[in-house]
């Protein structure tokens, strides 16, 4: 029934400095059609200010967007020269690297890399007993 995600929501108090955000600290491509959107591979990333719409505003807490990189190392030390902090050292978590930073809102991300092949679901359910 669901074949993909079409859009990523993300929460703001001003929709311009996100914009700012994710396109010129991030890099990620501007949509040509909408000022408010642009995209991660086939996803695309929706800015909206929920005060404006009536709804308070939320940020997005644990749940991590995952931004793949090939590099978490060398991604960090990037946006570490654009001014973005982050939590905590990279961590391994035995197939992954992640690294935890925030959006100016105070939304979730993490940079990603998954270096170990996925277990096929037969290796999955030996594993689970």
């Amino acid at each position: 029934m669901i074949t993909k995600l079409d859009f990523i929501g993300i929460p703001s108090q001003d929709a311009d400095r996100s914009r700012a955000f994710y396109i010129d600290t991030l890099g990620l491509t501007p949509d040509e059609h909408s000022k408010y959107e642009f995209w991660v591979g086939e996803t695309c990333f929706s800015i909206w200010e929920p005060e404006k719409a009536g709804f308070p505003f939320a940020q997005q807490k644990n749940a991590h967007l995952a931004l793949h990189v090939d590099d978490v190392e060398a991604a960090k030390a990037e946006l570490s020269a654009k001014g973005v902090e982050f939590h905590l050292d990279t961590f391994d978590t035995g197939v992954c690297h992640m690294a935890l930073f925030n959006d100016p809102d105070g939304n979730d991300l993490m940079l990603h890399h998954r270096y170990a092949p996925p277990a096929t679901q037969s290796e999955g359910r030996e594993a689970d007993g």
